[in-house]
């Protein structure tokens, strides 16, 4: 028998997602949380705009605005097991690999293991047409203290 929680339900992760995609930094920068199956988190940038581009000194997505997309994916991983724990991104290990050209992109992140309070995470930039630009791997602390708001996100 395990001292693991449930997973979190496909609604709890929803309106997960919801609050993110709700804030004033998504909307600002463009791009949406989901996670789909409750398997994995992605964030989408539907709409790669001029202010992401700048990469290479080019058209191509610039670096920092990849840095924080992942950091958005794999700090927010935790919510796959338990999404009523507060958490935060430790460390980023990022692979450039290839420019992002196109009109869109999406990050994959999944983990891959962890502990309560400690989790390892990895995840990949993929363009408009699924081709893989930049990896990722990072570590999230996952917290004990309670959300500012009194209750979390995943809980209506």
């Amino acid at each position: 028998m395990s001292d693991a929680p449930p997973r979190p339900s496909q609604a709890q992760l929803d309106r997960y997602a919801e609050f993110f995609n709700q804030s004033a930094t998504l909307n600002h920068f463009g791009a949406t949380l989901a996670f789909p199956e409750g398997a994995k988190v992605v964030v989408t940038l539907p709409r790669i705009r001029p202010e992401h581009r700048g990469g290479l000194g080019g058209n191509a997505v610039n670096g920092g605005i990849l840095a924080a997309l992942f950091d958005l994916a794999i700090g927010c991983t935790p919510a796959l097991r338990d999404p009523t724990r507060r958490c935060a991104t430790l460390q980023l290990s990022i692979s450039f690999e290839r420019p992002v050209h196109g009109d869109t992109l999406r990050v994959e992140a999944t983990v891959d293991h962890g502990s309560l309070s400690t989790l390892f995470a990895t995840a990949r930039v993929l363009d408009g047409e699924d081709r893989e630009c930049a990896r990722c791997q990072g570590i999230v602390r996952v917290s004990s203290a309670p959300w500012a708001s009194g209750e979390s996100p995943a809980i209506n």
